[in-house]
């Protein structure tokens, strides 16, 4: 799908003195985050992430940002900064690495042992520049100054880029919990600093700004989740995204407290959670026997003796979760068992949570979430938290990021109340270009930028048409229509073999079409036409506007001419 920029034509050549911002994701969307700054020819980019496929993507895997953009300027790369270990956020730095295997990494030390690690999976070693809070490090004409921010993975972080042509806030994702488990408060301290030395454009987390207030602290949920456990009678089964840290950190302890033995379940939970707790940032409490156990030991333990952590709190299909509620698992749900759904719900994916959920209380399980239980807080600052940001930084410019448009317009909306002129807020989707120039933001044009696809191994091979296809199917079913035809003539040669799969209609319906696919056949052949694509063509056309006259429906209809 590309995004289509009425009256924005390429871009001219950037000034001088001019730094170039162009969003390849992450724009008008929640996920494949990334953004390509340029100034004197060369590159940053900040973030490389992915999109996870909606229902009306089927067969889809991955969703990736456009790289044609960058299509013969890979070279002039110096270096991806990422942000933070969240899929949407690194998910697609493989795919860029196959393109320039070379370009350096920049990350605080848990994102990139995170990324290394899922590199490992692609045979991808690349070089690394290991950042920390409070650090400055340039990469060509960018100079980088990090800042710790609070966020539900440990050890995000936001950067100050500067250029001669001004300095430029990334806030990556954020929020500012005042209690932090781990003690890591988001740097304001720091981004006043930096507001009071200048901001030209502060580019900000955007997802949470239709929501009003502060963010509840991730230690309010400790007590929820000690009470959920006290009242839980057989298995206890917690699902979250295989990088939260804390979350995982929260339910170990209480786990320990109530006597039970843990075990991870999932290869993304048991990757990423062996490489938090080999740096430090996954603490294992320590009780008799030990509490971690693996997933053969637990099949086999008392039910009331165990705590699963497991992948699928998204609904994804194939996830540990899922496959348990569909009974597809060595792990079966059972009467009295406990699942908390530890996480938000990613926008497009409420269908199939819900439908997990069903499943689950189906089989007797108890099933906390969001809706009922405080079993989750978001990793994002709603739009008290924002307004505070705003005003700490004071930008000439501001351009809210990370985000659907209804998040995008509020936090313009917030932004225009901090006293921002509305002529130096930038709203912007994915492909839209704006060069800051003389301390001024705007829009001077638009790239191609669409989806990329990956289905299995193929990268960027199925298009729009082949949804659209795969949809039709689907939904409608196919019909196939195998005629024979004499090739000197155009005329049949037998009689036609008609088949339907989904369709709904019985293969002996089909009698009633045959006079008319004769019919037009013997008129084509009186006409001179006997070109098996244009005969296939018009067998489409009479297949189909008998099937929607009798059965209003739209199947994908596959003639096959066979020339003899």
């Amino acid at each position: 799908m590309s995004h289509p920029h009425p009256g924005l034509s390429t871009p001219p050549s950037l000034p001088k003195r001019g730094l170039r911002i162009v969003g390849l994701g992450g724009l008008g969307e929640i996920g494949r985050n990334m953004t390509v700054f340029e100034y004197a020819g060369r590159l940053l980019i900040v973030d490389c992430g992915v999109l996870f496929p909606e229902p009306d993507q089927p067969g889809v895997d991955l969703i990736l940002p456009d790289f044609s953009y960058l299509e013969g300027r890979l070279d002039q790369v110096e270096a991806v900064v990422l942000t933070h270990a969240h899929e949407d956020h690194i998910g697609a730095v493989p795919y860029l690495l196959r393109e320039r295997p070379d370009i350096t990494l920049v990350g605080s030390k848990l994102t990139l042992s995170l990324v290394k690690s899922k590199l490992a999976e692609h045979r991808l070693t690349p070089g690394v520049a290991q950042v920390g809070a409070g650090t400055r490090q340039s990469f060509g004409p960018f100079g980088c100054e990090f800042f710790a921010v609070n966020h539900s993975i440990p050890d995000a972080l936001a950067v100050a880029i500067r250029t001669p042509a001004g300095v430029v806030l990334h806030t990556g994702d954020f929020k500012m919990d005042q209690l932090p488990l781990d003690g890591r408060l988001t740097d304001l301290g720091g981004f006043a600093r930096l507001g009071a030395e200048g901001v030209d454009l502060l580019m900000s987390d955007s997802t949470n700004a239709e929501v009003p207030g502060i963010v509840t602290s991730e230690r309010e949920i400790t007590p929820v989740l000690a009470e959920i456990f006290a009242g839980a009678q057989q298995r206890i089964i917690v699902a979250c995204f295989a990088s939260h840290v804390h979350r995982v950190q929260q339910v170990l302890e209480v786990a320990a407290a109530h006597g039970r033995k843990v075990a991870f379940v999932g290869r993304s939970m048991v990757r990423n959670m062996g490489v938090a707790r080999d740096l430090g940032y996954l603490q294992i409490p320590s009780v008799p026997g030990g509490l971690m156990v693996d997933m053969k030991e637990a099949e086999e333990m008392p039910p009331e003796m165990i705590v699963l952590i497991s992948t699928g709190s998204q609904g994804e299909p194939m996830s540990a979760l899922s496959r348990m509620a569909g009974r597809d698992h060595p792990i079966r749900i059972a009467e009295g068992d406990t699942v908390i759904l530890a996480s938000s719900l990613i926008p497009g994916n409420e269908t199939a949570v819900f439908r997990v959920i069903n499943e689950l209380t189906r089989w007797g399980a108890r099933v906390a979430h969001r809706e009922n239980s405080l079993v989750h807080v978001s990793g994002h600052a709603p739009a008290g938290e924002l307004l505070y940001v705003l005003n700490l930084v004071k930008p000439r410019n501001f351009m809210p990021v990370h985000g659907e448009w209804r998040h995008l317009r509020a936090h313009a909306r917030l932004a225009g109340l901090t006293g921002v002129p509305e002529t130096s807020i930038v709203l912007a989707e994915d492909g839209v270009v704006v060069d800051l120039v003389d301390g001024k933001a705007s829009i001077t044009g638009a790239v191609p930028c669409g989806y990329v696809y990956v289905d299995g191994l193929s990268v960027g091979e199925v298009t729009e048409t082949s949804l659209k296809d795969r949809r039709i199917l689907g939904e409608e079913g196919f019909v196939s229509i195998i005629i024979v035809v004499d090739s000197t003539t155009g005329k049949l040669a037998a009689s036609p073999e008609i088949h339907a799969r989904g369709s709904g209609i019985d293969d002996a319906a089909f009698s009633e079409v045959r006079p008319r696919i004769d019919e037009a056949l013997a008129k084509a052949a009186t006409e001179g036409i006997n070109d098996a694509y244009q005969l296939g063509q018009l067998v489409r056309r009479t297949v189909g506007r008998w099937v929607n006259e009798n059965y209003r429906r739209r199947p994908m209809i596959i003639p096959v001419v066979i020339e003899v």
